[in-house]
């Protein structure tokens, strides 16, 4: 194998990046819903009063639109459907847990959601790509 074939960048929208895109999506959203949402569900007294001391008015509400950005828009990014949608209230959720609830925190603690936030950023600008339902339903219409 040649070195230059190594750093070579891929084709936009190649076999090779969509297959490495959907399995990133498909992943994070997966992790994401059961991993970090589906225990929110429903939201805990420590949650909504986490929630109250980040300042957002109606607690409860937003407590409940976090946990559902992380448990559905989780599964919404991995099956590909509403994409831009999901990503965003995922980043925004991650947004707050970075820089609101792990703000006084190590960067070590509040890493993961910074990653978690980069790449759905990621899925905001790219869209989910040619293997999933958002592409299905764009190439009916």
């Amino acid at each position: 194998m040649n070195f230059f074939n190594l750093i070579q960048t891929t084709p936009e929208k190649s076999t090779a990046d969509e297959t490495a895109m959907t399995i990133l999506r498909v992943a994070a959203g997966l992790m994401m819903a059961f991993g970090h949402g589906l225990g929110k569900l429903p939201p805990s007294d420590g949650l909504i009063s986490g929630v109250t001391a980040l300042g957002f008015p109606a607690p409860v509400l937003f407590a409940w639109l976090a946990a559902l950005a992380e448990f559905a828009g989780g599964i919404l990014l991995a099956l590909g459907f509403l994409t831009r949608f999901s990503a965003f209230a995922l980043a925004f959720t991650m947004l707050v847990a970075a820089f609101g609830v792990h703000l006084a925190d190590p960067f070590k603690i509040k890493e993961l959601s910074i990653i978690y936030l980069l790449i759905y950023v990621l899925f905001m600008i790219r869209g989910s790509g040619r293997w999933s339902i958002d592409h299905l339903i764009s190439k009916k219409s």
